[in-house]
């Protein structure tokens, strides 16, 4: 991979074929760790925010900044920890920094559609409590769709992928229980 920018798929021994789409980008940044951990913290953020009774507005900002605090953090870590040599191989900062940068991404994109969501409620759309509640509920599906994804691309049989589903889902429903416990 080059520093520049340009999008390649890197076979394991380090060299490299085929440009990326953005869609292939997306879809392999998209189902990752860190788009669970990115759902499962704005879940996190709004049972916080929303358990002391802020408004959705209030509760939109805590979550945006938080999770682009932990973001702009997940990058710095990885560009670190992929600085240097990996394999025998060097690898320059502005790959290292383009590495990070992808396999954070999901954690931005988790986050856009309880964000959005909250951001109805914040805009007076729907109601604030309406718009907590339904970007909780959103993440548990956003998770499962996660789960099942990661689960079929492994080509897990069908039960298994709903078992995936289900399970990465679990994480949003028991941030809905802490959220029914806080509140």
């Amino acid at each position: 991979m080059s520093g520049t920018g340009d999008r390649r798929r890197v076979r394991a021994s380090g060299s490299e074929s085929t440009p990326l789409s953005a869609a292939q980008v997306l879809r392999s940044s998209f189902v990752t760790e860190e788009s669970v951990y990115g759902v499962i913290l704005v879940s996190g953020m709004i049972v916080v925010s929303g358990g002391h009774g802020d408004s959705a507005w209030r509760v939109f900002w805590t979550v945006v900044l938080t999770v682009l605090v932990f973001w702009a953090a997940h990058v710095y870590a990885g560009t670190v920890a992929h600085h240097g040599f990996d394999d025998g191989r060097a690898v320059g900062l502005g790959e290292a920094f383009g590495i990070a940068l992808r396999r954070s991404l999901g954690m931005l994109v988790a986050a856009l559609i309880p964000s959005a969501i909250l951001l109805l409620g914040a805009t007076r759309v729907v109601p604030d409590l309406w718009a907590v509640w339904a970007a909780l509920w959103v993440g548990v599906l956003v998770l499962a769709v996660l789960g099942f994804v990661a689960f079929r691309r492994r080509g897990a049989s069908p039960l298994v992928q709903v078992a995936g589903a289900l399970g990465t889902a679990a994480f949003g429903l028991a941030m809905i229980l802490l959220k029914a416990l806080v509140h």
